[in-house]
């Protein structure tokens, strides 16, 4: 893909070019910087951290430029070095910080001044994984799978099974006191009880939330994906199936525990996946912007499009049943309980794009984003559905990434432009 051409492309649409041209480079530009060993730190954008989850979507848009730049290369192998490093100093941890410093938080758990914030969230261990597993798609280069990954690798899948039976034998506690609500774990840093599913457990969601059940759905079939990625490249590149071997296992056993726990008969929208489940019978049905999510399940590649339960799950989440979904004079579609009520998020307009199979849907949402952007040429965090001009975090190069994505393949790809 070259920004030129697509200018030539996209010169009778002006305010699609201008957020193109401006989310596209947003991560390279702004937010990818050479520490001071040579490696590579990416921070979030207003946040001078470094997040696992954050740091792989946000880079995730260029892999189709890797095999021929090694410019690219150079970034993307940089980033998974710094991920694995990062994992196995903790792989609690979400966030960290680029040189060890005092942090902000005074949490009650265990503490490194490497680690910005330890809230652990499932998918924080699997978003490394599908990054470099997707790098040795595009590229073809196994060097990136080195002795370090391979720690990394055993140590997620460790860290997966031990909270499959968080009750009993984990040893991970989190409570911050000087934030708010949802900021902390209840009973004692432990989170709400949760039996045994075969799922692997999570204290916060994707958004940094805590759970309010254990058991996150969109995490663990994000972590269903990702373990085959593993086992896929146990076999074909370490020559490990010892670990293949266990990705496979327990692969097997979260999926089984999403089928036995994590759907529920709705009264309107029939079978659906829950939101957060404490396998004890209770249910969170709800959806939240932050991937995974219920409505990225196709974009994980855990379920197609087309898939039943998918279908009226994704119907569930874009209707006023979703306690977190608004619509306004600007706008219609999901926000967060991260954010103020009646505000939505590109990111979530952009992934209903991205998982829809109506081409009248896709243009639609594409107009929505052009025109909430508040004249900055940016995506933003959320914006109100009644007043673009009222939004959060002006700088959050993961919404700008994956509206490029978006652009990218609606675009430029089915344009017929150069790769």
């Amino acid at each position: 893909m070259h920004l030129a051409a697509a200018g030539e492309k996209l010169q009778d649409r002006p305010k699609l070019l201008e957020l193109y041209t401006n989310c596209y480079p947003n991560t390279l530009d702004t937010t990818v910087s050479v520490t001071e060993e040579g490696g590579i730190f990416v921070i979030t954008g207003d946040i001078a951290a470094m997040w696992l989850r954050d740091s792989s979507a946000q880079v995730k848009h260029y892999l189709p430029l890797a095999k021929e730049d090694p410019a690219i290369r150079r970034i993307l192998e940089g980033v998974i070095a710094r991920q694995m490093r990062c994992i196995l100093m903790d792989p609690y941890a979400n966030a960290f910080n680029e040189r060890p410093i005092r942090g902000i938080w005074e949490d009650e758990t265990e503490r490194n001044p490497w680690i910005w914030e330890r809230k652990y969230e499932l998918d924080s261990l699997c978003y490394p994984l599908e990054l470099i597993y997707k790098y040795w798609k595009a590229t073809g280069n196994a060097s990136v799978f080195t002795y370090e990954f391979e720690c990394a690798a055993r140590l997620i899948v460790r860290t997966m099974k031990t909270e499959q039976r968080h009750e009993e034998a984990s040893s991970y506690r989190f409570q911050r006191f000087n934030g708010t609500a949802s900021d902390t774990l209840t009973n004692g840093g432990r989170g709400t009880p949760v039996r045994y599913t075969g799922m692997s457990w999570s204290g916060f969601r994707p958004s940094d939330d805590a759970c309010r059940f254990g058991y996150h759905i969109p995490s663990n079939m994000f972590a269903v994906v990702v373990l085959g990625y593993l086992a896929e490249i146990a076999t074909g590149v370490l020559g490990d199936e010892g670990l293949a071997r266990m990705a496979r296992e327990l692969q097997s056993e979260i999926d089984s525990g999403i089928a036995a726990y994590g759907t529920v008969q709705h009264p309107v929208f029939g079978r659906i996946y829950a939101y957060e489940t404490d396998g004890c019978g209770n249910f969170n049905l709800m959806d939240d912007a932050n991937v995974p999510s219920l409505l990225s399940i196709p974009y994980l590649g855990y379920a197609s499009a087309d898939d039943p339960i998918y279908r009226n799950t994704r119907r569930f989440a874009l209707s006023g049943h979703n306690p977190y979904y608004y619509e306004g004079t600007f706008a219609k579609g999901i926000g967060s309980p991260h954010t103020p009520p009646g505000y939505i998020w590109p990111i979530s307009l952009t992934m209903q794009a991205l998982t829809s199979t109506d081409g009248a849907e896709i243009e639609e949402l594409l107009k929505v984003l052009q025109k909430t952007d508040a004249d900055t040429g940016f995506m933003h965090e959320a914006f109100h559905a009644d007043d673009p001009g009222r939004f959060t975090r002006s700088w959050f190069a993961w919404a700008n990434s994956l509206f490029a994505e978006l652009a990218e393949r609606e675009l430029v790809a089915k344009s017929g432009l150069p790769d």
